[in-house]
């Protein structure tokens, strides 16, 4: 079951699964296929990326942003990310993808993905950031905006030493991908 599989079902599960709202988390189960894994029989690393895009888009679907995006012309758009495997996803397993949005600063939004194995231990981690861009006005929105549009009324907490460190060397790889380093 491809990307596509995978997305249609978790949109027509979504309302059944309730809105999204800031500091819920998104779960969605899947299970490791033969199309899904590498020579040496688990998942995949690019695999774990495409999962993780399907948690975030459940996140933008249920908290009402693929609507916003919509009505405003914005596009959500990943920043970058960093993974971690701890434990392999072998085939034919089940896990789960939960999916959190972390906290904010100004335009950039961090995501946390972690992916359970079905005895609670966490296989991988990935972390990452993103902000939501209008082309109308060419710029990234400040995430206060698009909070506030939302309906949410909810501030952000304070970055942890880890985000932090990940947003720091996010931003130095950047500046070095640009060739401003």
């Amino acid at each position: 079951m491809y990307v596509w599989a995978r997305l249609a079902r978790m949109m027509l599960t979504a309302r059944s699964r309730g809105r999204y709202r800031m500091g819920d988390e998104s779960r969605l189960t899947f299970r490791c296929l033969p199309t899904d894994i590498d020579s040496n029989g688990h998942l995949n690393n690019a695999r774990y990326m495409m999962l993780a895009d399907v948690g975030r888009i459940d996140i933008f679907a249920r908290a009402g942003l693929i609507g916003l995006a919509r009505k405003h012309g914005w596009a959500p758009m990943m920043g970058g990310l960093q993974a971690v495997y701890v434990r392999e996803i072998k085939l034919w397993k089940r896990f789960d993808v939960v999916s959190t949005v972390e906290t904010w600063e100004d335009t950039q939004v961090i995501g946390r993905h972690r992916f359970v194995l079905e005895d609670g231990r966490t296989a991988a981690l990935v972390m990452t950031t993103a902000g939501v861009y209008d082309f109308r006005n060419r710029a990234f929105v400040p995430i206060d905006a698009i909070v506030a549009e939302l309906g949410v009324e909810l501030k952000p907490r304070a970055p942890s030493e880890e985000e932090r460190i990940f947003m720091a060397s996010h931003a130095g790889l950047r500046k070095l991908a640009k060739g401003t380093v």
